[in-house]
């Protein structure tokens, strides 16, 4: 036993709980939909000084219940304070070749911040550096969507329907900067939309994303078609390391990823054969706030641009990468969320609220969010009666699954 362990704060126990919480309408994708609600896994970690940290995750449902109870024996005696054994304990990078538990670490990873700055009495944000900022800018989250099942409102397929909304959200929230997501339908078509964003809002900010379904041609093509517009970025216009390395050959935007670069073996691969120009960092998918701190600094020394991913988060989640964003000095990007979709949150208070098109960082002790109880309840009945969804099919296309590259769009007309 080293000096001081048998004062230390002790891990002991931890709980998860699903919850679905719905979407203004679904939501389509290269890949499939969400199918009109995310489902998110709520963690809670108990200590023995009585302070509970809170984290979340994405998916998973009833298994990821099942993960989270199963690293109980990693975990109960552990001290909060010690991160990086936590770090191999649960995600040693050799035997997570057989079990990756990279997003579960970064939910208990949440939840361990969360408690040290309680026990501290300190905001997250000044345990990894001090913020630098006040409050994070936000892209706008443009999806396809379908009509809302209940309201048969909220579709959006037609040009004027993606203007429309696109002009609502500025109205509301102040957004200035304006991401489509795409590879859904035809590229020629989904072009028409984008280029006639860029005429809509000539002043606004622009990136396209079609989550890598487009061919290696297809992206030359669309590529070379807007880069008169005013591109942030053209992300993951087509898979892989390679064939974004033969893509920027030809195309003068520079390229984004949250697909192929993210960990530090790809980041360390993309820097010694630049394919991508914009590492999109994801609290979640780097396994933490702490890995992606670590990783803007690697990105910093070699003057790679950064940016902050969205992977469909509630309020705890958005806390994250808003403690994320405040302390990186080379975050030059507005960050994404798809946080304007929800309904509602499950924290107090409810949605964090955004203005001018930034949210606040919160300032209270760890995450400074607080669950709120109801709602927890609330939606993980609602997940209990609706369960999951797959999120690689879409609702609309019945046996439809997508192929990489993609051939087979969705139908714009109808």
């Amino acid at each position: 036993m080293k000096m001081g362990e048998d004062e230390a704060m002790r891990i002991t126990d931890i709980i998860a709980t699903t919850v679905t919480v719905p979407l203004e309408a679904p939501l389509r994708h290269s890949n499939g939909a969400h199918w009109g609600r995310f489902v998110r896994t709520i963690v809670e970690v108990h200590t023995d000084e009585g302070i509970v940290g809170i984290g979340e995750m994405g998916g998973g449902g009833e298994s990821a219940e099942q993960a989270f109870a199963a690293l109980k024996t990693y975990l109960v005696g552990h001290d909060p304070y010690r991160l990086e054994e936590l770090r191999f304990k649960i995600a040693n990078p050799t035997a997570s070749l057989y079990n990756n538990r990279t997003q579960l670490l970064a939910a208990i990873e949440f939840a361990c911040l969360d408690i040290i700055g309680k026990h501290l009495g300190r905001p997250v944000y000044d345990l990894l550096g001090g913020k630098l900022r006040d409050e994070v800018e936000f892209a706008s989250y443009l999806f396809f969507r379908l009509p809302n099942e209940q309201t048969g409102e909220g579709e959006i397929r037609t040009v004027q329907q993606l203007i429309q909304y696109t002009e609502r959200l500025r109205d509301m929230y102040g957004f200035r900067v304006h991401k489509l997501k795409g590879g859904v339908f035809h590229p020629d078509y989904e072009l028409e939309c984008y280029l006639a964003l860029a005429n809509a809002f000539p002043e606004d900010r622009l990136r396209y994303d079609p989550n890598a379904a487009l061919s290696l041609e297809d992206a030359i093509r669309f590529g070379k078609a807007i880069e008169h517009i005013n591109n942030d970025y053209f992300e993951d216009p087509t898979f892989g390391l390679h064939g974004n390395r033969r893509l920027r050959e030809f195309v003068r935007i520079p390229i984004a990823t949250n697909t192929f670069v993210i960990n530090f073996e790809q980041l360390a691969a993309n820097i010694l054969q630049p394919a991508i120009d914009v590492i999109l960092l994801d609290t979640t998918f780097w396994g933490g706030i702490r890995p992606c701190v670590k990783a803007a600094a690697v990105c910093e020394t070699f003057q790679l641009p950064i940016a902050v991913h969205s992977s469909g988060e509630l309020g705890i989640q958005l806390a994250t990468m808003l403690h994320l964003g405040a302390v990186l000095p080379n975050l030059t990007y507005a960050a994404d969320a798809h946080y304007h979709h929800l309904l509602d949150d499950v924290i107090k208070g409810g949605k964090l609220h955004y203005e001018n098109g930034c949210i606040r960082v919160p300032d209270g002790p760890g995450l400074g969010v607080v669950l709120d109880r109801d709602k927890v309840n609330e939606y993980a009945e609602l997940y209990k009666r609706l369960g999951g969804y797959p999120y690689d099919r879409d609702p609309a296309r019945g046996d439809w699954f997508p192929l990489i590259p993609n051939t087979r769009w969705a139908d714009h007309r109808a």
